[in-house]
């Protein structure tokens, strides 16, 4: 199983947020043929981009509307922001401006708040949906819902986005924790959903993909990865193989974040899954795919995005020039054969 990064596309910054392609971030690879030639420090790469005013952290994969390709991340709403051609982002309306209820009613700590985490955004059918967490920081009192929006487009009349409800939840007595969501649709038409974040790791449930929830309330709930501190999981399938991506590590803390990008593969959806060794991602597997390269620290919440058979693979980063503000990266995928 062989994934890589590649080194080095040209940039462009007009705006704010720049989309950065630099470094290579599978550890001992050199750069693919025909990859433009960097700057030797990444320091310097860093310096010429200047310093970006928006700030990205936890970016949902990419996704397309009509002509534009939107991304939504941690914060009130959650906020939004949206591009052309991936390089130059506004930034777009937030869902909601007002409390959910089923917010209040999972995390009490809340208050009934709209500040979001990790959320995750995905077209299902004819209609998108917004998969957004909820938790008190540092316990799993946690709820994941689901809101959906037939566009993304705010000038489209038809342009409202509705609150589907509570998806699941954890609780304290619970040994698992429901943030970080992902959701999924495989080739047959079923839609799941992973989450996870520390205690017993990485989870999965069947949702109903007419509604964006849970199937039945006691269906079951596969086991996929767990390592001490794992998080922010996203599936994703090429060719005969099922691939999940997961951080290792500690978030949100700049400069001195660990988080690093691991991946495994796996026949099936629910598992197992094993990294390029061989080992079970249940068992602590995971083969490192992105880690900190120079000024870019803690690579973490990944997300591919597919289009006129080209990969793109997002994440976020703490930009060590930039006091360890979190930026938003996106990098060339290349498969290889094996």
């Amino acid at each position: 199983m062989n994934i890589r990064l590649r080194n080095w596309l040209p940039y462009t910054v007009l705006g704010g947020l720049v989309a950065l392609c630099v470094g290579i971030v599978a550890v001992g690879q050199t750069p693919l043929a025909g990859d433009a030639p960097a700057p030797s420090d990444p320091q310097e790469v860093l310096r010429q981009l200047g310093r970006r005013n928006i700030r990205v952290h936890d970016p949902s994969a990419i996704v397309k509307c009509k002509n534009e390709y939107w991304i939504f991340f941690t914060g009130a709403g959650p906020p939004s922001i949206h591009s052309t051609d991936m390089v130059n982002w506004t930034a777009g309306p937030r869902p909601f401006t007002t409390p959910l209820p089923w917010v209040a009613q999972v995390v009490p700590g809340n208050r009934g708040g709209n500040g979001f985490w990790a959320p995750d955004i995905s077209k299902v059918g004819d209609r998108y949906m917004l998969f957004i967490s909820a938790s008190a920081f540092g316990k799993n009192t946690s709820g994941i819902g689901v809101a959906t929006n037939p566009t993304l487009d705010p000038a489209d009349p038809a342009y409202h986005w509705t609150d589907g409800g509570l998806v699941v939840q954890s609780r304290e007595n619970d040994d698992f924790n429901c943030i970080d969501p992902c959701a999924f649709q495989d080739s047959g038409g079923k839609l799941w959903l992973s989450f996870g974040s520390f205690w017993s790791g990485i989870k999965l449930i069947e949702l109903n993909p007419a509604t964006g929830l849970r199937i039945a309330p006691d269906s079951p709930m596969y086991n996929l990865a767990h390592w001490d501190g794992i998080e922010a999981s996203y599936l994703y399938h090429h060719d005969e193989h099922y691939y999940l991506f997961v951080a290792w590590g500690m978030c949100c803390r700049g400069i001195h974040s660990t988080y690093n990008t691991r991946v495994g593969r796996a026949d099936k959806i629910t598992g197992p899954y094993l990294d390029k060794d061989g080992k079970d991602m249940l068992l602590g597997g995971g083969s490192l795919l992105a880690g900190t390269d120079g000024p870019m620290v803690g690579p973490g919440q990944a997300g591919i995005f597919e289009e006129n058979g080209k990969f793109w693979f997002s994440s976020h980063f703490y930009d060590a020039t930039a006091n360890g503000d979190s930026r938003l990266s996106i990098r060339p995928l290349t498969w290889e054969s094996n």
